[in-house]
C-alpha cells in the first residue's frame, strides 16, 4: 500500500517539476541562478521516467530482501526480479540474459572489459586497439594497460569523426587480444561502422569490444549483427537510474575476463558484490520502455534537432556542426560558433543546461580532445556546445534555447574586436601584431 501511494504521489508531482521553476538561487561563478534551467545535456544524463521510478519504488519500501539470500521470501522475490530486468536488458540488444552482467555503470564496465581481457589472455596477447575519441575511462584503461607493458594503437578518426576501417584492418596483430571501439560517441554523436567493425574483428578472430552507453535505447542494437564479445552499458543514459549498468559477455564463442573485484562470487564471479535490486529493476524497465517506444522517440527527436539547427543556423553565421551529418545519434548535436569563446557563452546561457563536451573531463579549459582528433581548428574547438535533445525536450523549449543561444552569440560578437575585423574583410591571422 505505502508503495503505491508513494508512486502516485511521484506521478501527481514530476509533470509540475518544469524547467525555470520558482527554486533557491546560487551563483556559480559570479553568475546569479535563481530557476530551474532548460535541460539540454542528455548526454551527460537523463531524468528517470516516471513509470521507471514506479518500477523501483517496490524495492525500496516492501521487497527490500538481498536477491542472494536464498532461504526465505524477501531473497526470491528480490532474486526475480532482479533476472526479469536481466531478460529485460538482453531483450534490447539482441543477446541472452546469461550474458548479461549487472555492473555498477558504463565506467565499470569499460575497465572490466578492457582490463580484464587484457589480463586474462595475458601471456599470448599484449596488444590493444582503440581509437583517439573513445571515452575517457576507455582511454584511461588503455594507458593503465601500457604502464603494465602491453602496447596500445590509438586508431586516428577522420574528419567527419569516423575511423578508416583499412587502417584498423592493418593494425590488427597477432597477439593483437582486444579492438574497442564506441558505438556513438558521447561528444559528437557520431555513430561507427558497428558491423564492418565486428566482421573485421571476426576475420581475424580478435574479440570486439563497444561502449554502447549512448547508443542503447537510441538505435537499434544487435550484438550479433554487430559481432560483439562485450559491450558496455548505462542505465542513466536511458532514463534509468544513476549508479547502475550492464556489461554483455559472449558466451558463444566464449569470451573471459579477470574479475578486478573479488568478494561473494556473485555474478558468475565476473563482479562480486550485492547486486542493487532497485537499480538494476530500473534499468530493466527502462530498456523494455526503450523497446517499445524507441522508434517514436527517434523520429520525434530527429524533428526537434532539425528545429535546434535550422532555428540558429537560420539566425547566426559561422556555425559549424562537429562530426558526421549523415552518421550521427540526431539527440546529440554539437555545434561550434566562430568569434565566440565557448566557455563565455556557456555562462551567458545559463537558462539552458547545456556542456561543451563529456562530463567527465569538463572540469578542464582545454579544447576537446575529440575535436582535436576531428582536426577542428583550435579557435573553433574552444566555441563548440554540445546541445542534448530526449524523450521529454518539448518544441517550446527547443525554441527557447534558439532564441537564447542566437541572442548570446550576437551579443558576445558585438564584443569581439575580431568579429569586426571578420566583417570589415580583413584576415586577423595574417595581422602582424605588434610586439611589446
Amino acid at each position: 500500500m505505502a508503495s503505491k501511494i508513494m508512486a502516485s504521489t511521484v506521478r501527481q508531482t514530476l509533470p509540475h517539476i518544469r524547467p525555470l521553476s520558482t527554486a533557491a538561487g546560487i551563483s556559480i561563478k559570479g553568475v546569479k541562478i535563481s530557476g530551474r534551467p532548460l535541460y539540454l545535456d542528455m548526454q551527460a544524463t537523463s531524468p528517470v521516467d516516471p513509470r521507471v521510478l514506479d518500477a523501483m519504488l517496490p524495492y525500496f519500501i516492501s521487497q527490500y530482501g538481498n536477491p542472494h539470500s536464498r532461504t526465505h521470501l524477501y531473497g526470491w522475490e528480490s532474486d526475480q526480479a532482479v533476472e526479469a530486468a536481466r531478460a529485460q536488458v538482453a531483450s534490447l540488444i539482441h543477446a541472452s540474459p546469461k550474458e548479461i552482467i549487472f555492473t555498477s555503470g558504463a565506467t565499470e564496465s569499460n575497465n572490466l572489459s578492457v582490463k580484464g581481457v587484457m589480463r586474462f589472455y595475458n601471456e599470448n596477447k599484449k596488444h590493444v586497439i582503440t581509437t583517439q575519441t573513445e571515452h575517457k575511462c576507455v582511454l584511461d584503461s588503455c594507458r593503465h594497460l601500457q604502464q603494465q607493458g602491453f602496447d596500445v594503437t590509438y586508431l586516428p578518426v577522420k574528419p567527419d569523426g569516423l575511423i578508416d576501417l583499412n587502417e584498423l584492418r592493418n593494425s590488427i596483430r597477432s597477439d593483437t587480444g582486444l579492438v574497442s571501439v564506441m558505438a556513438v560517441n558521447n561528444e559528437i554523436g557520431v555513430i561507427q561502422p558497428m558491423e564492418e567493425i565486428g566482421g573485421i574483428c571476426m576475420e581475424f578472430g580478435v574479440p570486439f569490444h563497444t561502449d554502447a552507453a549512448q547508443a542503447l535505447g537510441k538505435i537499434r542494437v544487435d550484438v550479433n549483427k554487430w559481432n560483439v564479445s562485450l559491450m558496455s552499458l548505462s542505465g542513466h543514459k536511458v532514463y534509468g537510474p544513476k549508479g547502475v549498468g550492464a556489461l554483455y559477455m559472449r558466451r558463444r564463442p566464449r569470451i573471459r575476463v579477470e574479475p578486478q573485484m573479488n568478494g561473494g562470487g556473485q555474478e558468475r564471479g565476473v563482479r562480486s558484490g550485492t547486486v542493487a535490486t532497485p537499480l538494476v529493476v530500473g534499468m530493466g524497465a527502462a530498456c523494455e520502455i526503450a523497446m517499445k517506444e524507441m522508434e517514436y522517440d527517434a523520429k520525434r527527436v530527429v524533428k526537434l534537432k532539425d528545429r535546434l539547427l535550422n532555428g540558429i543556423t537560420a539566425r547566426v553565421d559561422g556555425v559549424m556542426v562537429n562530426g558526421s551529418m549523415e552518421r550521427r545519434y540526431a539527440g546529440n548535436l554539437n555545434l561550434s560558433f566562430a568569434y565566440v569563446e565557448g566557455e563565455s557563452l556557456l555562462m551567458g546561457l545559463k537558462e539552458v543546461a547545456v556542456s561543451t563536451g563529456s562530463a567527465c573531463t569538463s572540469a578542464s579549459l582545454e579544447p576537446s580532445y575529440v575535436l582535436r582528433a576531428l582536426g577542428v581548428d583550435e579557435d573553433m574547438a574552444h566555441t563548440s556546445v554540445r546541445f542534448g535533445i530526449g524523450r521529454f525536450t518539448t518544441e517550446e523549449e527547443v525554441d527557447k534555447v534558439v532564441e537564447l543561444t542566437v541572442n548570446q552569440v550576437e551579443k558576445l560578437r558585438e564584443m569581439s574586436p575580431l568579429y569586426e575585423m571578420v566583417k570589415e574583410g580583413i584576415d586577423y591571422k595574417n595581422v602582424q601584431w605588434a610586439q611589446h
